[in-house]
Order: C-alpha cells, then structure tokens, then sequence
C-alpha cells in the first residue's frame, strides 16, 4: 500500500512560505529539517504558491512603471537580497543595474530644440534623395556596361578577335 499524505493547516504553509520569502536565509533544506516536513511537500506548496501569486513575466514585457517600481523595492537591499528578489521576479541583477543606469540617463541627458532636430531630419532626407538619385544612375551605368561587355564577347567569339589579324 501507497504512503498517506500527511495534512497540514492553512496556517503552517503560510508560515514556511513567509519564511522562504525575502529578505530570509531559510532554505527549502533548513525548514524541512526543523519542521520535519519533506522537502517534496515544501517545494510543492512553493510551486502552487508561485502560479497563484505571481507568474513573472519576461524581461521585455515589463513596462516602464514596472522597471521604476523594481528600482523602488530594490533600492535599500543588500547584493544578496536583490538577487532573491531577481529570482522570484525571474530576473537578472544586471537588469536592475542597466535599468538604473537608463533612468539616471534620462533625466541627466540634454535635449535637443525641436526645430534644430526638424532642420537636421530635412537635411538628412535630402541627402538621402540625392544619394540614392546617384545609386540608380550608377546601377544604370553598371548594367549598361555589363551589357556592352557581353555584346562585345558575342562579337568576338562570332567574328573573331579584331586584334589577331
């Protein structure tokens, strides 16, 4: 016959999922050991836990609010509770540290004047009409060429090279 699972109340896997929970040094291992719960059972409850709470989303479908609030919850934590805070969020540290690197860049950058960058964007689209006016006349040239190239090898192989008599 098959083990009987053992029944635990609400408020026992409340209590062990809080204390796996940052910022906490518990460990699946440590608190199946001082409970004397299977560590199967625990990370069972993690994993109900975890659909019901929070799936994380990926990385680049956080909008900007999210990143700014995960700068707001990681700000005062030490290196190792940001990196729990990462893995329960499904992050990497190195997206925090860019993300806070993007926003102090935000807000130091110079902006440019509106009407300078319409002048700049209009020079930059003339240039572009006059530089694709220059590849098709060239592309015209090349084939032009090339076709004249072919003709004359026609020419050659019919006729005989002109140079050899």
């Amino acid at each position: 016959m098959g083990k009987k699972k053992k029944k635990y109340p609400k408020e026992v896997k409340e209590s062990v999922l809080k204390r796996l929970t940052a910022p906490t040094t518990d460990t699946v291992k440590s608190l199946s050991k001082e409970l004397g719960i299977p560590k199967t059972t625990i990370y069972e409850w993690k994993r109900k836990n975890n659909k019901k709470t929070n799936d994380p989303k990926p990385v680049n479908k956080w909008t900007t609010k999210d990143k700014f609030q995960a700068l707001l919850e990681t700000a005062s934590l030490t290196e190792r509770e940001i990196a729990q805070y990462c893995r329960r969020k499904g992050i990497y540290v190195n997206d925090i540290k860019s993300w806070e690197e993007q926003f102090l860049k935000a807000n130091t950058s110079n902006l440019e004047d509106p009407q300078d960058l319409k002048k700049d964007l209009k020079k930059e689209k003339d240039r572009n009409k006059k530089l694709e006016k220059e590849l098709i006349r060239k592309e015209k040239a090349l084939a032009e060429t090339a076709a004249l190239l072919v003709l004359r090898k026609k020419a050659n192989a019919i006729w005989g090279d002109p140079e050899e008599e």
